[in-house]
């Protein structure tokens, strides 16, 4: 048996891959600073597409989108809630896309685990 990839597929399971760990702490943003990680699995700069998975713990963001992005959540809850106060939670095995032009917060309501692609 190979464990060689087919060119052009990449495995999301990269055990060498180290994650980009950031502390999100602007008060304008969020409520309370938070840690993530981020695992960038693909970059294709040139067409602005990233994948990959993201993590962090409970918190609340403010958002302003300029990107789309595909999210799937692995683990963990979250909620959107958009600027006219309309609401929705999902959770593990859920997928959705937040589209550019979404203005409104991000809630994590328990530490979540997921994947992302986002175009912009």
């Amino acid at each position: 048996m190979t464990t060689a990839l087919p060119k052009h597929v990449i495995d999301f399971k990269n055990p060498t891959l180290d994650p980009l760990e950031r502390e999100i702490n602007d008060p304008v943003v969020v409520d309370a600073p938070y840690l993530s990680s981020t695992w960038k699995h693909f970059t294709a700069p040139e067409k602005k597409a990233y994948a990959g998975i993201w993590e962090a713990g409970p918190h609340l963001e403010r958002c302003q989108c300029d990107f789309d992005e595909l999210c799937h959540i692995l683990e963990g809850t979250v909620r959107l809630t958009d600027a006219e106060g309309q609401s929705r939670t999902f959770g593990p095995g859920d997928s959705f896309v937040v589209a550019a032009g979404f203005q409104g917060t991000w809630e994590n309501l328990t530490a979540v685990r997921k994947v992302f692609f986002i175009l912009g």
